[in-house]
């Protein structure tokens, strides 16, 4: 290329070469030029830079190697016109390299840049200029530097520009700005809506994309939506969807106009101006699947809002959406799942779905390939069943609670999340709890219990407690293993998990099996523990504590030393002493293992002959059997109303073959396949005091004679009157030495003692009142003092008519047995303490 070094027009002088032409193929040779103080060889040796740099990314990084960026930087700066012009052509093509860029940061390039946006300066200039900032403005740190030296207002008004690359790089560094909140903030303040909206019209369609890209961005702001409405933007947005050769461009417009419609004045608006209607028309024609499926998430977006949804009902959407389930397209049927949940909190929508058949629509997306499909149709079937009986009978019959139960396992947490809240909202009907369980949900939820994610964890909870409302889903439960996971639920620092844990513990502990396990596993610690904490203790955790205890009354008298006449003790009751703080209560069976030691003996509760036992323990075995024989069972008792599927009449015909092959099994190998259980030994004799209570108190019709009564009866099996200065010679402790030794066991059965103190006595009194109808409680004092509280009306009332208050009484067992002593007076507490 050839260079003058010398202008033509300056007189010769005996010291200055005359003009001289240089041929350099050098890309070195060139960008030594750019340190050349003439004008002239710094125009052309820019030229020759900005040509070779548009060859290619290799020759941008070869020039970057030699040196040639920060020359370029100072050159854009400089006074000639000619000089800027094409120094800003040379850096703006070479801006497109990483590396460039790195190096203009650290030149802080960018307010030189940004200076030469001013009106005054050339077009092209303004063209490479933006260009620069376009590639830059990805940065953050640049993006962050542009905002700071205010360079979006005058990019702002190049989207005026006549020039159509001035406005396309303009546009693309604003789009790329406004991904930060401050900079969509500020395209509002300094009124960049209006020039935004006019790039609609432009000619090239990549002015249109990076306008809509923008706006899609910058309408995420409510008041940036209200600028919107007042410049016309919904005409413009309208005018634009309805032009046929814009159809690539509509997927950016729809979002646009999604996120205006979060608003409810911008729906009526654009309601009235016939927006809507037109929106409807791009779900229900085909076209484009990204097209439809961007207008199915504007209809989401719209129905946010309670009015929006009536609105939306109106215009009978529910129709359409329907439709567009039975259509191909992964994205298409999540995007229109996703609208059918958001207008389902609108109760009318929730039984238009139903009527339609939607609901097996939806169902039969469970089993899609698409994960992102399957969340979805979960979250749909959601929210149309909460609070809706009618379609969660319809998810039943289109036989969703088979797929929802497999949807357990799914690896997605969304989809395991949303089918555990459907399974919960169809779990209040039993006919459906039964079918839920029948299928395996007690084990399916095992995984869930053991997420990481805490949504799934609460859902999971839920359900478990909406299932574990009966005995058969607390034995499938247990028989699955799903107490464990409960347990360690407690011990989550998350607020709502383990709020929810508390709560399905709480209903897990209805029954004594249960509660039992449950104490196995530690869940009483745990209880104790978080509602030792001000922080941790929550309602649920009370509730779930005292239900725990309620079903487990051995263990309740054991911690708390009370039991309330609303405590009724049954056979396998027992009392293994007060426990100590932190002490592990064991079970009985567990107590049956210990050698027989000196500590204090347990007493123990069973009046039920062992045939009854093996009898009971048959049918509790065959009721917490997992197996399809029950479950079948339980649904043809309980889910008539339901017609059964061809698919699962043959599988309840497999069931009961196979249930007849194993009918036929000889009895002998049953036998050896079934360990025996440890059974607490019948006590014929305590059987024969509740025969003989139940024969002398209760024809007695006075309470107070009943009480009387029932304590010189308890009195006189264990030894009768003692007086207080003779107990010394009262020999109880060798007498249940004895029985210790003769038993072999450290396990008494209470019909056995015949010399018992205050807390033996008290216990049978407890024992025999429960059986037998009569009101009493059962505490524990200090130094082994035990007594029942009986209540007792006295006295004449303050007002005719009227039953006097009931006051507690003592109940003497051992001194002047049948005496009520006034609870509080000195009588009782010398009782209570001597």
């Amino acid at each position: 290329m050839g260079k003058k070094v010398k202008k033509e027009s300056e007189p010769p002088s005996k010291d200055v070469f005359d003009p001289l032409p240089i041929e350099s193929k050098k890309a070195a040779t060139v960008v030594l030029m750019l340190n050349s103080p003439e004008e002239e060889v710094l125009v052309k040796a820019c030229e020759a830079i900005h040509k070779f740099a548009e060859k290619g990314d290799e020759n941008r990084s070869s020039l970057l190697g030699l040196g040639a960026v920060e020359p370029l930087s100072h050159l854009i700066s400089h006074e000639d016109k000619l000089v800027r012009r094409n120094a800003f052509m040379a850096l703006g093509v070479m801006a497109a390299n990483s590396d460039v860029k790195r190096l203009l940061k650290k030149l802080d390039a960018i307010p030189s840049i940004i200076r030469k946006l001013s009106p005054e300066e050339d077009v092209v200039v303004h063209e490479f200029a933006t260009l620069c900032l376009a590639s830059l403005s990805v940065d953050f740190s640049c993006k962050v530097q542009i905002s700071d030296q205010e360079g979006l207002e005058p990019l702002i008004q190049l989207l005026s520009s006549p020039d159509p690359d001035v406005k396309k790089n303009s546009v693309e560094t604003i789009c790329n700005l406004v991904q930060d909140l401050p900079s969509r903030v500020a395209v509002r303040e300094l009124n960049g809506v209006p020039p935004l909206l006019e790039l609609l019209r432009s000619e090239f369609p990549v002015i249109q994309q990076l306008s809509l890209r923008t706006l899609v961005v910058v309408t995420t702001d409510t008041d940036t939506r209200a600028t919107f409405r007042e410049e016309q933007g919904f005409d413009r947005l309208l005018e634009f969807l309805c032009n046929k050769e814009f159809s690539d461009l509509h997927v950016e417009a729809l979002q646009v106009l999604s996120n205006c419609l979060e608003d409810r004045d911008s729906l009526q608006l654009i309601h009235e101006t016939g927006g809507l209607q037109r929106l409807l028309q791009f779900i229900t024609t085909p076209t484009l699947l990204d097209i439809q499926t961007n207008a199915v998430k504007a209809i989401s977006r719209v129905a946010q809002s309670s009015e929006n949804r009536k609105l939306l009902h109106e215009q009978d959407i529910e129709r359409s959406l329907v439709e567009l389930l039975s259509l191909e397209g992964d994205s298409l049927r999540t995007a229109t799942c996703q609208a059918v949940a958001a207008m389902s909190l609108h109760l009318a929508s929730k039984d238009a779905f139903r009527d339609l058949d939607g609901i097996r629509a939806v169902v039969q997306l469970l089993g899609s390939e698409g994960g992102e499909v399957r969340e979805a149709a979960a979250q749909a079937l959601s929210s149309l069943t909460s609070s809706n009986q009618l379609n969660s009978y319809a998810v039943y019959e289109a036989e969703g609670d088979e797929g929802l139960v497999q949807q357990l396992h799914d690896v997605i947490p969304g989809a395991v999340a949303h089918a555990a809240a459907v399974l919960t909202n169809m779990a209040e009907q039993e006919v459906l709890r039964c079918s839920i369980l029948s299928h395996g949900a007690m084990a399916a939820l095992l995984e869930p219990l053991q997420s990481a994610d805490t949504h799934t964890l609460v859902r999971a909870t839920q359900a478990l407690a909406a299932l574990a409302c009966d005995a058969e889903g607390r034995a499938d439960l247990r028989n699955a293993g799903g107490l464990v996971p409960l347990v360690q639920l407690l011990r989550s620092n998350h607020k709502e998990v383990r709020r929810n844990a508390c709560w399905a513990i709480s209903v897990c502990a209805n029954d004594e099996p249960t509660a039992v396990e449950l104490c196995k596993l530690g869940a009483l610690d745990l209880l104790q523990e978080i509602n030792s904490s001000a922080n941790r203790r929550n309602k649920f955790s009370e509730i779930a504590l005292q239900r725990l205890l309620d079903s487990n009354l051995s263990l309740k008298y054991s911690l708390t030393n009370t039991l309330a006449p609303t405590d009724i003790t049954v056979d396998g009751f027992y009392d293994p002493g007060q426990a100590r703080s932190g002490q592990r209560v064991l079970t009985l069976e567990d107590l049956s293992k210990q050698p027989v030691n000196q500590r204090r003996p347990v007493i123990a509760i069973n009046a039920k002959p062992l045939d009854t036992v093996s009898v009971d323990q048959s049918e509790e075995r065959q009721q917490d059997s997992p197996t399809e024989t029950r479950t079948a069972s339980v649904l043809s008792s309980k889910g008539s109303t339901r017609t059964p599927s061809k698919g699962k009449s043959k599988g309840r015909k497999e069931d009961e073959k196979l249930r007849d092959e194993d009918e036929s099994k000889p009895q002998q190998e049953v036998a050896t396949v079934t360990e025996k259980p440890w059974m607490l030994p019948y006590d014929a004799a305590f059987h024969a005091l509740v025969t003989e209570a139940t024969k002398t108190i209760l024809p007695l019709h006075v309470e107070s004679e009943q009480y009387s009564a029932l304590a010189r009866l308890v009195s006189e099996v264990m030894g009768g009157a003692v007086e207080v200065d003779r107990q010394h010679d009262f020999l109880w402790e060798l007498h249940l030495s004895e029985l210790r030794y003769e038993l072999q066991s450290n396990i008494i059965p209470i019909g056995q003692i015949r010399k018992g103190t205050y807390y033996h006595r008290a216990l049978l009194y407890k024992v025999l009142a429960d059986r037998i109808g009569v009101s009493c409680s059962l505490v524990r004092g200090e130094y082994n003092r035990v007594w029942n509280e009986v209540l007792l009306s006295v006295g004449t009332p303050h007002y005719p008519g009227c039953q006097p208050q009931p006051r507690a009484h003592l109940v003497d067992l051992i001194h002047q047995p049948g005496r009520l002593l006034r609870a509080n007076t000195p009588q009782a507490k010398q009782y209570q303490t001597i």
